[in-house]
């Protein structure tokens, strides 16, 4: 009796060993996480890399800073490996001068359109005070990420005209293992069938839309090939009327599962490579 005791407990022992491990390589399973913050109308992504890399894509408004500084300091932000202004509109820029003056920051991409407005201008002197320069977010420049992710501009792939800032957006996609996301700024429809010409890799479960869903942008033709499981849409209180109808019933044909910050708060897609959990803040 006593010897199928010990029996007993050597095969318990024996599953204890053999679960222990496979209990720590889940826990240490590498994952990213995407951040879509809460900041009215306007865009502030914050992207957790699976190697601990930190990216920010866009600020706010001005005025919005002091939340997305707080805001990144909650997720124990220490330093940002990138940095990215997709274009100089405020409600994208308006922030980023106070997440520099706040965190070592190594690389800032921009694309290479200038602005008049003050907003641009404190973004600017903030690059400068850090003495860092910009560098150029065009097609085809790949992000020096690590672990596993590839981390590309898909646009703009070429020039518009000075005073057409939309269609200036620096447009990322984001592919981890299976988890892929596509961040389009405020990229209107010139930008889109350009995109689409060029052949760039569109294809995305989670597609950030464009211009918070101003019919301007997110064509149907454009989801066509990014095929997005689940839609983004970045925006807050508006006079605009975003996001459109259009785009609403574009996103419906697409069978895309919408998701928005003003009525979700902030949004994060945690990602293990294969599968998503998705949490919100409201």
């Amino acid at each position: 009796m006593k010897q199928k005791w010990m029996g007993a407990s050597l095969a318990l022992a024996s599953i204890g060993l053999l679960v222990g491990p496979l209990q720590g390589a889940e826990a240490a399973t590498p994952k990213i996480k995407v951040h879509y913050i809460d900041v009215g109308q306007g865009d502030a992504i914050y992207i957790k890399m699976p190697s601990g890399e930190d990216i920010v894509i866009d600020g706010g408004n001005k005025g919005k800073g002091d939340e997305l500084v707080t805001y990144l300091k909650k997720q124990k932000v220490g330093d940002i490996e990138v940095l990215i202004s997709t274009h100089p509109d405020a409600d994208h820029i308006g922030g980023l001068d106070e997440v520099l003056d706040s965190f070592k920051v190594k690389s800032v991409y921009a694309p290479k359109v200038k602005h008049t407005t003050q907003a641009y201008k404190d973004f600017l002197l903030a690059v400068k005070r850090e003495k860092l320069t910009i560098k150029t977010a065009k097609a085809g420049v790949s992000l020096p990420v690590k672990g596993g992710v590839k981390a590309q501009f898909v646009g703009p792939v070429k020039e518009y005209a000075k005073s057409d800032l939309n269609n200036w957006s620096a447009v990322l996609h984001v592919a981890y293992k299976k988890n892929t996301f596509l961040f389009t700024g405020d990229a209107e429809l010139k930008s889109e069938q350009d995109m689409i010409a060029k052949k760039k890799t569109l294809r995305a479960d989670v597609l950030k839309v464009g211009h918070h869903g101003a019919k301007t942008s997110t064509s149907a033709t454009f989801l066509k090939y990014v095929k997005p499981k689940y839609a983004v849409i970045s925006v807050g209180k508006n006079a605009y009327g975003h996001p459109t109808k259009e785009v609403v019933t574009n996103l419906k044909r697409a069978k895309a599962t919408m998701l928005r910050t003003d009525k979700s708060g902030t949004i994060v897609f945690e990602g293990n490579g294969s599968s998503y959990t998705i949490k919100k803040s409201k």
